[in-house]
């Protein structure tokens, strides 16, 4: 008989990854970039031109590739993109313990 197991909400965490939650908002963020991108059907070396990057880095970035990326850089891709970040803080809906990072794209 297979046993399966229920996963989270984020790959990472299931694959055991320390860093799980710096990845997903990497990801999250990094789709966020690309979908402007792909909607703006720009070639790598006009990415490269709007982002401030050398064509490698915009490579990586279109490959997901995001170890080279801070979240921060990715956020400013975005506001190069012509689009606003924001960052809330509140307290945890879970009781004790810690809090949780998410990244939401607006419709």
């Amino acid at each position: 008989m297979t046993t399966i197991t229920r996963g989270t909400s984020s790959v990472f965490a299931d694959l055991g990854y320390p860093d799980a939650a710096e990845r997903q908002t990497k990801t999250r963020l990094a789709l966020a970039v690309n979908e402007l991108l792909k909607a703006r059907k720009l070639k790598q070396r006009e990415i490269s031109t709007l982002l401030g990057v050398p064509q490698p880095k915009v490579s990586a970035l279109t490959n997901y590739r995001l170890d080279q990326f801070s979240v921060e850089r990715l956020m400013q891709f975005l506001t190069a993109l012509n689009q606003d970040v924001e960052i809330m803080i509140r307290p945890s809906a879970k009781k004790g313990g810690a809090g949780h990072i998410s990244v939401l794209a607006a419709p």
